[in-house]
């Protein structure tokens, strides 16, 4: 066997030096490179921070009507919302979730690994607390502007057509749930339906994003006003959709 010399054992060092330093790249540098400018997961979007426990209604019982009756939203705040939120303190005490410390967000993202009392009543109040936040005093015909809007109609070509999609997700959702507008991890807009109270950030949905925009289409949300017609609620419900807010969402991401 040949007896390597000073000048193959410098080119080996340098080649084995630049190969370590390109490894080391690939497992710093690189990836986060590739994180940056391909989102695929929804930590790389922010996320606007929920609280565990419920928050004050952000207007009067009446404010919604015509289109959502006071008695309506009273029950649907002070009695099956209020339940979500208290039913979510119990499962976060009983299997040790250190809420101080893990977000809400944070915990739908991994709540296959919690009971189905965590899924429900975790869901059940991010969904709400969302809900609340997405609406204001009716404005027939009011629809968003800015970067908004030129998403919506880049991603669905027009408003009107998004509106179509939005509410045929609401009215074909078969028994209880949720249509919502969502951001996906490459920050594309679409439209999602999920069933009881999932949402589009749990890992077992099947389409994930942030949400941007949700509509509750269990009948509790509307059966007072409109009995069995989920499409009448839905159509009027776009008269009171806060557009600014979902705006100030969007802006966020």
């Amino acid at each position: 066997m040949k007896k390597p010399t000073a000048s193959t054992r410098r080119d080996f060092l340098s080649t084995s030096g630049k190969a370590g330093i390109a490894a080391g790249l690939s497992l710093t540098i690189l990836p986060s490179l590739v994180k940056a400018n391909s989102p695929s997961n929804l930590s790389d979007i922010n996320v606007p921070e929920t609280p565990y426990t419920q928050q004050p209604l952000p207007y009067a019982y009446n404010a919604l009507e015509p289109v959502i009756d006071a008695m309506t939203m009273e029950i649907h705040y002070s009695k099956h919302a209020a339940t979500y939120a208290k039913n979510l303190a119990e499962a976060a005490a009983a299997e040790k979730v250190d809420t101080g410390s893990v977000k809400l967000e944070q915990l739908l993202g991994s709540v296959s690994k919690y009971s189905a009392k965590m899924r429900n009543n975790a869901g059940g109040h991010y969904n709400h607390e969302l809900f609340w936040k997405c609406m204001r005093a009716p404005q027939e015909g009011a629809k968003p502007a800015g970067k908004l809007v030129s998403a919506i109609e880049k991603d669905f070509s027009s408003f009107d057509a998004f509106k179509t999609q939005f509410t045929d997700a609401g009215k074909n959702r078969f028994g209880s749930g949720w249509a919502w507008l969502i951001a996906t991890p490459g920050k594309k807009l679409v439209v999602a339906s999920t069933p009881n109270q999932d949402n589009p950030l749990m890992d077992v949905a099947e389409v994930k994003g942030i949400p941007l925009l949700g509509l509750d289409v269990w009948e509790h949300a509307y059966y007072l006003k409109y009995q069995n017609r989920r499409p009448d609620y839905i159509n009027a419900w776009w008269n009171v959709v806060n557009w600014d807010y979902i705006q100030s969402r969007f802006d966020a991401l």
